[in-house]
């Protein structure tokens, strides 16, 4: 049966975990490049935990500590998103679009196109950039390790190219906003280009290196599946350190991230065990509508581009409406292992 329109009861307590996608806040000048030409046409979204934005401004949805941030990124065709590096590891879901993705000082060390369903994991000092190369609108989940990702390194061209469009910014980390009538601080430094000794300490990977921490939508049948898993289900492990306790084996990417990275596929009528987790768990509906419920009563539908934190040690289940995808985010680098509850739910 369809659930599509039914009012679901849902606690205060969960409510405020659900991000809908139609609700996601944007932030259209959220980094010192957000008024450059070719990079003055996207929005940055901040969905769990601080994040890295740079304007104080930034809407964040959901401050909780997970030990890992989720944000987003949403690009018009042709949009660039210059060339940065983080000191946390940083994974990019695509959910739609075309994407190209380009590394190295000048973005031309090396280039790998991405589609929906595709996931990315760029390791830490490292230049990146990415461009949407489609035809329409493009949307993408990122994921930063860690509750505080430090700040944004800008390649050195990205500053000198923001100058005269009206941003301005802090050695404090912070943005000032030039077009608002906003002033630099008398006690304030601003961020100058970086040095070559300043940057000497970035990496440039090598193609193949960079290729191997892509993970292909259409790779994912091939991935092995733990036994538990019931019928019409099909759960694989993306990112995990090391073979962990819900008897996925070893990860196509499995150097340690600070959170694992789980894909969950549902046949239409499907539904998970009745279960628990003793870590955060986040789930980022990729496709379909599926219903979520609680041992004790709550009940939502999620939909494509939702994103919905579970409380640790809260039991749930999830039932497919229709044919559906989900990246499951799991707090640390082993993810503690689901507990079977020895119930299910009417």
């Amino acid at each position: 049966m369809s659930l599509q329109g039914i009012n679901l009861p849902l606690s205060p307590q969960l409510q405020a975990r659900l991000v809908r996608y139609a609700e996601l806040r944007p932030c259209t000048n959220a980094f010192i490049d957000a008024r450059s030409p070719g990079s003055d046409k996207k929005e940055n979204f901040t969905i769990i935990g601080p994040g890295v934005a740079e304007n104080p401004a930034q809407h964040v949805h959901i401050r909780e500590p997970h030990g890992f941030n989720i944000g987003g990124a949403r690009q018009p065709p042709g949009c660039t998103n210059s060339l940065h590096s983080h000191h946390s590891e940083e994974v990019f879901i695509i959910h739609s679009g075309a994407w190209r993705f380009f590394w190295g000082e000048h973005g031309d060390a090396g280039q790998v196109n991405l589609a929906p369903g595709d996931t990315i994991s760029i390791p830490i000092n490292v230049f990146r950039g990415f461009e949407n190369i489609g035809d329409s609108v493009g949307f993408m989940f990122a994921i930063l390790g860690g509750d505080d990702p430090g700040r944004v390194h800008w390649a050195p061209h990205v500053i000198i190219n923001a100058r005269g469009h009206g941003l301005v910014l802090l050695e404090n980390g912070s943005l000032i906003d030039t077009t608002l009538g906003e002033t630099v601080p008398k006690d304030a430094t601003v961020v100058h280009p970086s040095t070559r000794k300043d940057i000497a300490y970035i990496r440039v990977p090598s193609l193949e290196e960079m290729t191997g921490n892509v993970v292909r939508h259409t790779s994912l049948g091939n991935l092995p599946v733990p036994a538990m898993v019931p019928s019409g289900a099909r759960e694989v492990a993306i990112i995990s350190a090391a073979p962990n306790a819900d008897g996925h084996a070893s990860a196509p990417i499995a150097r340690p991230h600070g959170f694992t990275l789980q894909h969950l596929a549902l046949d239409a009528g499907a539904k998970t065990a009745l279960h628990a987790r003793d870590c955060v768990e986040v789930l980022l509906v990729h496709r379909g509508r599926v219903h979520w419920r609680s041992d004790v009563g709550d009940q939502v539908e999620l939909n494509a581009g939702d994103t919905f934190t579970v409380p640790r040690g809260m039991g749930r289940e999830i039932a497919a409406v229709t044919k559906a995808e989900i990246f499951v985010v799991l707090g640390g680098n082993d993810a503690e292992p689901a507990r079977l509850l020895p119930t299910r739910i009417a």
